[in-house]
């Protein structure tokens, strides 16, 4: 069973279009998938994501969610279920609570409030002022609200751009552990997965069970998490494994 697959899709680079971003890009994801997308800067891992969530078109190749090609969907009803969370959030103008009561209204369903309160929590907002403006929260704040207002969507699918990248060390371990629990979770018999970009090698190797490296305009490498860093099938991987180590190591 799968929840999405992709069969040789390809973009086009962005100034020239006669030459691909990526191409022959041929996946699936599964349920309880835990994938990280790894890959150096200007590979296209953001631009394959928001592909996959139908806010970016492809050039070449189709998408199936649930065995139901792209086309068939209204694009709200698709990300309702393949869901994009940016690295930056885009903060609705007006309160916390009403960017969370954001699913509520596009969808036309009823708040789930309890939800709500238990997601913020979880990602250590759960002393926050429902009240406060969302302009005013700090990246971190943003970043951890705009997640907990896409899992309220309730989704088969979450594709997160560096979700993490502007918390604190104890913020970011919460937000791992939501997700990683979240994937397994049955309370609405709904299956899920997420493909997570990161560039912290330690989170790889935490959030997943496996790896796909984007590298040379293409997916290279698909594999298990273990197997990919312990044994890269490819000296671009390994090249790139190294050099995030090597680059950790200056800073330490």
């Amino acid at each position: 069973m799968t929840v999405l697959q992709v069969n040789e899709m390809a973009k086009s680079k962005f100034d020239n279009r006669d030459e691909w971003l990526f191409s022959g890009i041929t996946a699936e994801i599964r349920p309880e998938d835990r994938i990280v997308l790894l890959g150096g800067s200007g590979q296209g891992k953001s631009t394959l994501l928001r592909i996959l969530s139908l806010l970016e078109p492809l050039d070449k190749g189709a998408i199936r969610l649930d065995g139901q090609p792209s086309t068939e969907f209204k694009p709200q009803s698709w990300r309702k279920r393949v869901t994009y969370v940016a690295q930056k959030p885009v903060m609705r103008s007006g309160t916390v609570a009403y960017n969370l009561r954001t699913v509520s209204e596009l969808h036309n369903k009823p708040f789930e409030e309890e939800l709500a309160r238990r997601y913020m929590q979880a990602v250590g907002l759960g002393q926050m002022d429902w009240d406060k403006q969302a302009a005013d929260l700090s990246g971190g704040e943003q970043q951890r609200l705009a997640l907990v207002r896409s899992l309220l969507l309730r989704p088969e699918l979450l594709l997160l751009d560096e979700i993490t990248s502007s918390l604190d060390p104890g913020s970011k371990r919460a937000v791992e552990k939501l997700l990683m629990e979240w994937v397994s979770e049955r309370a609405d018999e709904s299956e899920r997965a997420y493909l997570w970009i990161t560039h912290d090698l330690d989170q790889a190797r935490l959030i997943s069970n496996q790896v796909w490296f984007m590298a040379e305009g293409s997916l290279l490498e698909r594999n298990d998490t273990e197997v990919f860093f312990v044994n890269p099938a490819t000296e671009s991987a390994r090249l790139f494994i190294r050099g995030l180590q090597e680059a950790r190591g200056e800073k330490q």
